[in-house]
């Protein structure tokens, strides 16, 4: 059913659709590839954080990937005009919340906060949206489901704070920005399920984009945000859009066609440990025992969680049908 997908922080939605079985010209090493490129993050959206409200660096990240995407936004603006009420509400909150303002809690986490936590505390994702898709979509929740729940939980406790019986407000308030995009990610590939049912993936994907960056603007202009940034700013954010952003998805959407849902799961863990990397070799971060712990027991819960439902004969989630979704 659901398999982890994770991030970066835009597109990205990353729950991966179920897939067939598997096929001659596996692909699971391209999966891994798209997953590493989202752990690159870090590397502009971090600096670009530090230097800039982060208001203005999705708005200009979104105009990019509006700008990228063009060519097919306008049938898509005719399909979604032709769809009914529902999908209509789905786009729009897909774009306003889970495109514009999930990626703006994402990038001032990383204002806040250091450059490995946001990123791993989106594989909570997958959890997430189970639990939405059973409130919105009428999937069934099974008890089986804590069993997944409650040590997720626990490791982001522990891999948020160093020092997890003496929370500091500043991990604290990182944790949640970070915990909040998830959230709101996660509630979007619910939408985008729903909304997947009259629209293309490509649909999705222009108009997530472009309603972001309509509502980036109108809270920008109500909330008089400074839009100007500095021209040593242009390489990172071009890089930010076209490589974790733009070229990530497109490796990781051409290459699910041919990877079993619970390969890709795997796969997506390069995300996370390429992000651990970054911060480390890079950043110079150091996480305490305590982090790592946290950081292997969210992945392993989310891992057992796509396995137990491909495997299981009594999924902890009931799903009535699968369709492809993103973030």
């Amino acid at each position: 059913m659901f398999a982890l997908s994770a991030q970066g922080p835009r597109s990205r939605g990353r729950v991966a659709p179920v897939t067939a079985p598997q096929t001659p010209g596996d692909r699971t090493w391209l999966v891994a590839l798209a997953a590493s490129l989202w752990g690159l993050s870090a590397l502009w959206r971090g600096p670009l954080a530090r230097e800039y409200p982060a208001l203005t660096v999705v708005l200009w990240e979104h105009l990019v990937l509006t700008l990228l995407l063009l060519p097919w936004l306008v049938p898509a603006v005719r399909r979604l005009l032709a769809a009914s009420v529902r999908t209509r509400v789905s786009v729009l909150v897909v774009g306003a919340g889970s495109s514009a303002l999930a990626t703006v809690l994402f990038t001032a986490a990383f204002a806040v906060g250091d450059p490995i936590t946001p990123q791993v505390l989106q594989k909570l994702q997958p959890l997430v949206a189970v639990g939405l898709a059973a409130l919105l979509l009428g999937e069934r929740l099974r008890g089986g489901y804590l069993l997944f729940l409650v040590p997720a939980l626990l490791g982001a406790w522990l891999l948020s704070f160093p020092d997890p019986l003496a929370v500091r407000a500043d991990s604290a308030r990182a944790a949640l920005l970070a915990t909040g995009a998830a959230c709101l990610w996660a509630a979007g590939t619910v939408l985008g399920r729903a909304a997947s049912r009259e629209l293309r993936f490509l649909d999705l994907t222009a108009l997530r984009f472009a309603v972001g960056l309509a509502t980036l603007l109108a809270v920008a202009g109500a909330t008089g945000t400074p839009l100007a940034l500095g021209r040593d700013a242009l390489p990172d954010l071009l890089l930010l859009a076209l490589v974790p952003g733009l070229a990530a998805m497109v490796l990781y959407y051409k290459a699910l066609g041919r990877t079993p849902a619970s390969r890709a799961t795997l796969a997506e863990l390069a995300f996370p440990l390429t992000a651990a990397l970054v911060g480390v070799l890079v950043f110079g971060t150091r996480p305490e025992a305590s982090q790592w712990l946290g950081m292997a027991l969210v992945l392993t819960t989310v891992v057992a969680l796509s396995w137990h439902e491909r495997r299981s004969e009594r999924p902890a989630v009931a799903v009535a049908e699968a369709s492809p979704v993103g973030r």
